[in-house]
């Protein structure tokens, strides 16, 4: 094996290069056992808070978490899945921002909060995300459900199953709003997870979440009159790094947040569920987030030299390109310093045929201060057969013909 080390600064004095060099969106990159940190629930950040979650959006790692698997009711944070889902039809194509949505009389008659959606009234889906995102309305979150899956039923089986494949283990929806209902239940681990996927792969939400005010026109058979739209998140206007995303309140659930922020290229989810009041609510958020921007570094390397081709014996090609198979990326929560980081290639001096792209070729080892710390494979980037003796035959005749 060939192993080339180099040296890679990237984090001087406390300052972390842009995250976002390395993490792709739309493109869910996994946190490797290596890279991933020990939790820190030792910390004494007095949350008041029954349960409480801190989690890097990138990663997906636990910075801190109080109670993070207790069940308990979300209240409108639900509607972070709902969200979820109306951005996975956009990217499929099954609806776009300028659809025409009917309001159903079920719809309408949705209670809590609301923005007076009518019978038979219509809206753009995009007018509709607004109203989801900024005002909660749980008409609006419904009539969404219907115009989708075509019943909020279908929708709420689609919410479940969409929770599954994030190992939203301790979730069960019930309804697409967030109202009281018996079985409706999550935990701030999977708020913490439906939140990391929405934001990292429809990065767009925040233009429509860190709205803070907004009118839309209800046009309805009385005539035209304009309704306005207030972020029921107040750490959008009172936090400087705020990027959303979410509130939940009822008298079962108390006052919920999934509370997104982002600075030097790191964003944050900070999960808060149960608090006492409003303010308790923000405060235990922006512990969390102050705590997390405090503690937190991370490594990243998105590959940036180029791999050499590997030679190729007994091939029909002399060679084949290879490239990392994902960008690495490392965190910790103790302030180290990350500048003694190296990366170690390890490659054969050459293949033999056949080779098939995707496979493995080698791997780049990743070390702080001589103890490794994860690694990414190198694969192939091309398939490469095998050659036969008619394949020389005809490579001899091209020597000797002119």
């Amino acid at each position: 094996m060939v192993s080339i080390l180099l040296g890679l600064n990237l984090l001087v004095q406390g300052t972390v290069l842009p995250a976002s060099s390395c993490f792709i969106p739309n493109v869910t990159i996994p946190l490797s056992p290596a890279a991933q940190t020990d939790t820190a629930p030792a910390a004494d950040l007095n949350i008041s808070a029954p349960s409480a979650i801190l989690m890097e959006a990138s990663t997906g790692a636990v910075v801190y978490e109080k109670n993070s698997h207790e069940a308990r009711h979300p209240a409108s944070v639900t509607k972070i899945m709902t969200l979820l889902l109306i951005f996975d039809a956009l990217s499929s194509k099954q609806i776009s921002l300028d659809d025409t949505v009917t309001v159903s009389e079920y719809a309408a008659s949705m209670g809590g909060s609301q923005v007076f959606l009518e019978p038979g009234e219509t809206q753009t889906v995009e007018t509709m995300i607004k109203c989801i995102s900024v005002a909660s309305a749980n008409d609006a979150c419904v009539a969404m459900a219907e115009h989708v899956a075509g019943s909020e039923s279908e929708f709420v089986r689609m919410m479940n199953e969409r929770a599954k494949g994030l190992g939203m283990n301790d979730t069960n929806f019930v309804n697409c709003c967030g109202l009281d209902a018996d079985g409706h239940m999550t935990s701030a681990n999977d708020i913490a997870l439906m939140s990391r996927e929405l934001i990292t792969k429809y990065p767009k939400i925040h233009d429509y979440c860190t709205i803070w005010m907004e009118n839309i026109t209800h046009t309805t058979a009385k005539g035209s009159s304009e309704f306005g739209l207030t972020n029921t998140n107040k750490l959008i206007k009172h936090y400087q790094y705020a990027t959303g995303l979410k509130t939940g309140f009822t008298n079962t659930a108390m006052y919920c947040i999934s509370a997104t922020a982002k600075k030097d290229d790191m964003e944050l989810i900070a999960v808060i569920m149960g608090a006492p009041d409003i303010k308790s609510r923000s405060a235990d958020a922006t512990t969390l987030l102050n705590y997390g921007f405090g503690k937190c570094r991370i490594y990243c390397d998105s590959h940036e030299d180029k791999l050499d081709d590997l030679p190729v014996e007994k091939g029909l090609a002399d060679s084949v390109g290879i490239i990392y198979q994902r960008p690495f990326q490392y965190m910790t929560t103790d302030g180290s310093d990350l500048t003694g980081i190296t990366k170690s290639i390890e490659l054969p001096e050459n293949v033999t045929a056949p080779v098939k792209k995707g496979n493995t070729a080698g791997k780049a080892v990743y070390s702080l201060n001589g103890t490794p710390i994860g690694s990414v494979n190198i694969v192939y980037e091309d398939t490469v057969d095998a050659a036969d003796y008619k394949d020389y035959f005809c490579r001899t005749l091209l020597y000797f013909v002119p």
